[in-house]
């Protein structure tokens, strides 16, 4: 990915100026091994809830949520859920062509995981739209006695490739909101923005988190 994407972005706290509401869309993609939570991020994020037992996607999930990102600016997110297993792979380009933004997910308990994650955001680098804003995100929070992955080492390898970086929690919800809040802040709001003569309910992203207070991002 350039190193440009940060310059490159629009902050929404302009795009967001006060006046006729607005409402802008993009096209997420969710990538990495299967079993990390992709999906239990997604419905944690698009219904609040979370299932012990969920099983694997198949093939892959549509969603959507639309989010206030201020007074005057919503966001709807598109959102594909990949499946994690190797016989589907090969359909990936298929759901992270032409999207706007990604979420790469680890399982913080399971060290091989994140070496996915990095060859998924290699390729996404590779194929992928070349201003795609990518998140990497460490799953399951909830299990830090059984950490496997350091915050540090897949910090570092975050701000090597310019990516925004999370720990994150599907159980308890912990920096959920957030990751998909610093996405839509990077994302080129500007270029998307139209009047919004929809009433859509969403996820006020500017309530305080009722979570215990605890950095998910550097």
């Amino acid at each position: 990915m350039s190193k440009s994407q940060q310059s490159s972005t629009t902050n929404s706290a302009s795009a967001g100026s006060a006046g006729e509401p607005r409402f802008a869309q993009f096209k997420l993609v969710l990538l990495g091994e299967s079993a990390v939570g992709k999906s239990s991020i997604v419905h944690r994020f698009v219904k609040d809830s979370f299932d012990d037992f969920r099983e694997s996607t198949i093939g892959a999930a549509f969603l959507t949520q639309t989010i206030q990102l201020d007074e005057s600016t919503t966001v709807k997110f598109e959102i594909w859920d990949t499946a994690g297993q190797e016989r589907y792979k090969s359909l990936a380009p298929m759901y992270y062509r032409n999207a706007n933004a990604a979420i790469v997910v680890y399982d913080i308990t399971q060290e091989s995981s994140l070496e996915r994650a990095k060859s998924w955001i290699k390729e996404l680098q590779r194929q992928a739209n070349s201003d795609i804003v990518i998140a990497l995100a460490g799953n399951k929070l909830d299990l830090e006695n059984e950490r496997q992955v350091s915050k540090d080492i897949a910090q570092a390898f975050a701000n090597e490739e310019n990516l925004l970086f999370f720990e994150v929690s599907a159980k308890s919800g912990e920096c959920i909101k957030e990751i998909f809040t610093k996405i839509a802040e990077k994302l080129p709001l500007e270029s998307q923005l139209k009047p919004n003569r929809l009433q859509t309910r969403g996820v006020d992203l500017q309530r305080p988190s009722t979570n215990n207070q605890r950095s998910c991002c550097s």
